[in-house]
């Protein structure tokens, strides 16, 4: 039986592992074992999934017997999360998805776009100003969505060595138990801070918000703090590993990296996004479930307490709802992907990522038309042991 995850080619890191790949094509879904022995459902096709996402009957529900954690870490720090946007059910999930999404509308975040433009260019400015080659992980992709999330949750930018390093073992897949859960104790703690401060010296920002919460007695200090560490991590990490990787990928198809830095115009910018959110899928351990019922998926059947797990780059690989899918073509109409998830669990943030990229994309290579790697290809680290895939360092020249 297949153990998942699988590695991916150092052939072409970008793409779904070769195994990954060979058992989609055998099957929609199939069994798989996971780092503890146990055994899974991995479901691969694109339809497949977006039945098992918006299915009630599976659960994300991580208390419960035979659910498939990620790694040892977050099975062995159950008592230290209690219920989250990632694993609570309607209509828990409902309640506490209402009190996160306020900032993160279409209409506010497309507000903020002028903000995210001017820091774009403010960091390219100095990129350029500085020595060659530079490390556009920490000259652009990590200290915009960093920038962007500290704005509009309220915690000072100052800190952010602080919360990055945090941030690093929360998605570590390799983190022991006792390193996750000390972690996310400092991270928690820092946060918790914060908003108590704010119940007294409230300002425009989402921790502003969660303190008059807390004061309303509607959610306690602890809970509250949780749910600010989950937008801080989720805000800034997806977006600072799309920016690096899509940014080496394009530098390696130069021609569709022509196609983008030639056609400024928003549709296209936003087309070509949409592309590389599928391309490159991110999110790439798979999203977890557990069975509450007997479901037939796929032509199988997934029996009550069954662990189930979503491949999401491999669903954003299936032939059927993307013709050929190992080709990146920034002017198909990809926007059915999965690489934010789907159904109700679907990415709190999702519509600030997007903003972010389609500015980055649609202003580095444009500005920096001579950007190109400073090292072989070969010499890149790439992010195996993280739950969002991407590269450590990426040197850039031009």
């Amino acid at each position: 039986m297949p153990t998942f995850p699988m590695e991916r080619s150092s052939a072409c890191p970008y793409a779904p592992p070769d195994a990954l790949r060979e058992l989609a094509a055998e099957a929609p879904v199939s069994r798989v074992r996971i780092w503890d022995g146990s055994t899974a459902w991995l479901v691969t096709g694109h339809a497949e999934q977006r039945i098992a996402l918006s299915d009630p009957r599976i659960s994300v529900d991580e208390h419960l017997p035979g659910f498939p954690h990620q790694s040892h870490a977050m099975a062995e720090t159950l008592e230290h999360r209690p219920l989250t946007i990632f694993n609570a059910d309607a209509p828990d999930h409902t309640r506490i998805r209402r009190m996160m999404t306020r900032a993160f509308t279409a209409r506010r975040v497309l507000a903020q776009r002028p903000v995210i433009q001017e820091l774009t260019d403010d960091l390219i400015d100095t990129m350029l100003a500085g020595p060659r080659p530079a490390d556009l992980v920490t000259s652009l992709a990590l200290p915009l969505p960093s920038l962007m999330i500290s704005n509009i949750l309220g915690v000072p930018y100052a800190d952010h060595d602080f919360f990055q390093e945090h941030s690093g073992v929360a998605v570590d897949r390799f983190a022991t138990p006792e390193q996750s859960a000390a972690s996310g104790q400092e991270l928690g703690g820092y946060l918790a801070r914060l908003i108590e401060a704010k119940r007294t010296d409230p300002a425009d920002d989402v921790l502003s918000d969660l303190a008059g919460r807390v004061t309303d007695g509607e959610l306690a200090i602890a809970d509250a703090a949780l749910m600010a560490t989950v937008l801080l991590i989720a805000g800034h990490e997806t977006s600072a590993n799309m920016i690096a990787l899509g940014t080496l990928t394009l530098l390696q198809h130069p021609d569709q990296l022509a196609l983008l830095r030639d056609d400024p115009e928003p549709a296209a910018v936003a087309t070509a996004v949409e592309e590389m959110l599928r391309y490159l899928t991110v999110p790439h351990t798979g999203q977890r479930r557990i069975a509450l019922e007997d479901v037939e998926l796929g032509g199988v059947t997934i029996r009550a307490g069954d662990g189930v797990i979503v491949a999401l780059p491999a669903g954003n690989w299936d032939p059927v709802a993307f013709p050929d899918p190992d080709k990146l073509d920034l002017g198909r109409a990809a926007a059915h992907h999965h690489a934010f998830g789907f159904g109700i669990h679907q990415c709190v943030g999702q519509q600030l990522a997007r903003v972010e990229l389609q500015v980055v994309y649609g202003t580095l290579y444009r500005r920096v038309p001579t950007l190109a790697l400073a090292v072989p290809p070969a010499d890149l680290e790439f992010k195996h042991d993280a739950l969002a895939f991407g590269v450590h360092q990426l040197p850039v020249t031009w």
